[in-house]
């Protein structure tokens, strides 16, 4: 594994605008597919209009409510947790008449996929999309809200919610040959906090960083274990974009750090 670059993956604050603000890219970051934007609206900024070009384009909605149009037609309603899958080359508009947070990831394709609504109340009945993992001082749950649920060339997205002062992704994984990844940090208000670490050598990490919520950390490779504060949860989206259209877009396959090995990845479950 090439090591990381730890002056160029945190990325801080970056849900404290209004509007829709892309804050990762290939162009400004060591991803070389992925793309992470944020859509934040309210009373005073109802609506963002955007053009997915040649990317796909994955929208989670993670607090609020709103409406989209893709190329001018009512999609639907989207509610907390629910996403959209919206094909590349099309156009978007987003509006609520109270106020949203969207996550928005995407990826260049060369396929064409259907547009997709993943309601969250479906991904919750299905034991392979939303499950816990972990033990003692690592439980977790976990939310798959685009995997194998949803059509699509590159990209794949959910979240993770500690126990308070659990680590998660761990055993550190790394899935560096299949996909590139970034965490962001959510609903975590102050004083809540975590730490990230993010290495390629566990003898000189990285990446050993204080994250809060907003925050985002970049994984171009490496293990990336991270832990909570006590008597605080560490949240995160976590996006991801497969090096080889559809080949490489799986969830769950990851290489554990050798000497963390014996109990399997804690991913299992989204195998099945």
């Amino acid at each position: 594994m090439k090591p990381v670059n730890a002056g160029q993956v945190v990325v801080r604050a970056t849900a404290s605008h209004r509007g829709r603000k892309l804050s990762v890219t290939p162009a400004n970051s060591p991803m070389k597919r992925l793309h992470y934007g944020r859509i934040l609206l309210d009373g005073t900024t109802p609506e963002a209009r955007f053009e997915t070009s040649g990317r796909e384009v994955g929208l989670l909605c993670m607090a609020g409510e709103c409406a989209v149009k893709v190329n001018g037609v009512e999609v639907i309603a989207l509610g907390r947790y629910d996403a959209l899958y919206v094909p590349r080359g099309s156009a978007v508009e987003v509006r609520t008449s109270s106020a949203v947070d969207l996550v928005e990831c995407g990826a260049e394709v060369e396929g064409d996929y259907p547009l997709q609504v993943v309601r969250y109340k479906d991904v919750e009945q299905n034991p392979s999309l939303k499950f816990k993992a972990g033990g003692d001082a690592t439980t977790r749950e976990l939310s798959i809200l685009l995997g194998k649920n949803v059509q699509a060339g590159r990209i794949v997205a959910g979240f993770t919610r500690s126990a308070p002062g659990h680590w998660t992704s761990w055993p550190p994984h790394e899935h560096t040959d299949l996909l590139e990844e970034m965490y962001v940090y959510f609903d975590m208000p102050p004083p809540a906090f975590g730490v990230q670490l993010v290495y390629t050598a566990p003898e000189a990490p990285e990446v050993v960083t204080v994250v809060r919520d907003g925050d985002a950390v970049l994984m171009p490779a490496g293990y990336h274990p991270n832990v909570a504060a006590p008597g605080h949860s560490i949240n995160f989206v976590w996006l991801m974009a497969a090096h080889r259209e559809r080949e490489d877009r799986v969830f769950g396959v990851v290489n554990v750090q050798p000497e963390f090995a014996q109990r399997g990845s804690g991913l299992e479950a989204s195998l099945k």
